[in-house]
């Protein structure tokens, strides 16, 4: 299905060197945007671009960097801007996740995850922010997760970041909508990414998931089914697009019933 407005408009992603980050570039890419894709992986993010190159995406270009760096991100917003043009689109991906009982976990686990949750989450949106605002013209997007509604078994330091990058985006929604920039959420529940084969326990593959667990206080979920990445990005590109000209401030969630639509 096309989706208007995403044609020709550049989209810089960052975390696109895999997963749902990797699949939000492909979607904006087949929706005709000109993809700025970042990520600390040189190489990973390297290949993506090589890739979208060779389906006809021929001025979408790599940028290796960690979004906690703020140095860094404006560097390349300066030039993906100068070498590309203006930036039009902007999604969040990059994340992290560092497992551990709040009891043990290491502060160094603590900082890394704010870092890029959070932090990471700021520093890009605030300098892409600062370049629309003039042109009155935009669509951010943030991936959290739905971890960031529902408390999580070891995972509070994630479970934390990205409720504060939830909240961050729609503050930023609500101080941009006078300029008619939009700003959202998509919140995916378990995708199949590297990510979430770090949650599982064994070699049972999904179905426990699916299944949830009593002990972990963790619901299934009810589609039966884990979520692609392309799940998640289809839902990222509905947002950004004029298909959505009038939702701002909205937390789009994406996980197949799994916190019964809390």
């Amino acid at each position: 299905m096309s989706l208007p407005g995403i044609e020709g408009k550049v989209a810089l992603v960052t975390g696109a060197a895999q997963g749902i980050g990797a699949a939000v570039a492909q979607v904006l890419a087949e929706q005709g945007a000109v993809i700025a894709a970042v990520d600390r992986d040189a190489e990973g993010v390297g290949h993506l671009v090589r890739e979208l190159q060779d389906k006809g995406c021929r001025r979408s270009r790599a940028y290796s960097a960690d979004v906690s760096n703020l140095a860094a991100i404006e560097e390349i917003v300066d030039a993906i801007e100068r070498d590309t043009g203006p930036i039009e689109i902007l999604v969040n991906v990059a994340g992290v996740l560092r497992m551990g009982a709040i009891a043990t976990l290491n502060e160094d686990d603590w900082r890394a995850t704010f870092d890029v949750n959070t932090n990471g989450v700021f520093f890009v949106s605030r300098t892409v922010a600062r370049r629309m605002i003039p042109r009155q013209s935009g669509a951010i997007v943030t991936v959290s997760s739905n971890a960031s509604g529902v408390p999580r078994m070891k995972m509070a330091a994630y479970a934390a970041s990205k409720a504060a990058s939830t909240m961050f985006t729609k503050c930023l929604g609500l101080e941009l909508s006078q300029y008619h920039i939009r700003c959202n959420i998509v919140s995916p529940g378990s995708t199949d990414t590297a990510m979430q084969r770090l949650l599982r326990k064994d070699d049972s593959g999904p179905s426990m998931v699916i299944m949830g667990s009593q002990a972990d206080y963790r619901l299934g979920i009810p589609l039966q089914k884990i979520a692609s990445p392309r799940d998640i990005a289809e839902a990222a590109a509905f947002l950004v697009s004029d298909n959505a000209s009038h939702i701002t401030m909205h937390d789009l969630c994406v996980d197949g019933g799994a916190t019964l639509g809390i």
